[in-house]
């Protein structure tokens, strides 16, 4: 096996049904690559179908000792990197297949620390919508502030960086307040404004409920170390991005 240049972490919670697409996906990108797929507390068939990747080297499979949530798993499968990226997928979504090699040429070009892409929704089923949630090709920290426009599937990081910001705070949007933290730092994100992720929408995760959705962004701006008011702002300007986002275009 060559020596990864990138880590597919892919936290892994009762998703036997669905992950096989996920880590196919990740297969087939064209640069070398391992995957993390670490196994949260599952009670499904998921051992079962990760002993179908037991002959690939490329892939490794991990078990928690205890549920930790996936901000902890996440941080779990950056520690076990080998790759000089860390790129994050969630076990529902999937990625096409030149999704990590143009990401790594932007990263290169830019010389940016991270970067994310545009998705194309799903059904919970699995089909595709057709509609797609754009990214800028550049994102401030101050952009970033009034909406997260960073989807975690999309992205792709430096392990150093991934490293020195740590996802914590598991009961708001610990991905959200890793970004800002990121950004708060070093400046820009860039971004490619192609569907290169095919997110799938789920009633039953963190973000499902969108009233619960809600309050856990408030706690995100809470959580940077804002006052109440400079959170009230970022949260009604993330209120109205949102409702642009999924209902106007």
């Amino acid at each position: 096996m060559r020596e990864p240049l990138i880590s597919v972490v892919i936290p892994a919670y009762n998703c036997a049904d669905v992950i096989g697409s996920a880590i196919d996906s990740a297969l087939a990108q064209s640069v070398a690559l391992e995957i993390l797929v670490l196994d949260d507390g599952s009670s499904d068939e998921l051992e079962a179908v990760m002993a179908g990747y037991e002959g690939n080297e490329a892939v490794r499979f991990a078990k928690n000792e205890k549920n930790l949530g996936a901000a902890a798993t996440r941080n779990r499968g950056v520690s076990l990197a080998r790759g000089k990226y860390v790129a994050f997928l969630d076990a529902d979504d999937y990625w096409t297949e030149e999704k990590l090699s143009r990401q790594l040429a932007r990263m290169e070009q830019t010389g940016c620390v991270l970067c994310c892409t545009a998705r194309e929704l799903m059904t919970p089923e699995g089909e595709l919508t057709g509609k797609v949630i754009p990214v800028k090709e550049q994102i401030s920290y101050r952009e970033l502030l009034k909406h997260n426009s960073i989807n975690c599937s999309s992205v792709l990081i430096l392990t150093e960086v991934a490293r020195e910001f740590p996802m914590h705070h598991d009961d708001s949007h610990e991905d959200y307040i890793m970004w800002l933290e990121v950004l708060r730092k070093y400046g820009f994100a860039c971004g490619i404004n192609e569907p290169l992720l095919k997110y799938r929408l789920s009633n039953s995760g963190k973000s499902g409920n969108k009233l619960h959705s809600a309050k856990m962004t408030y706690k995100v701006y809470r959580y940077m170390g804002f006052g109440v008011l400079k959170s009230m702002a970022c949260f009604c300007s993330y209120a109205f991005h949102g409702v642009k986002k999924y209902f106007f275009r």
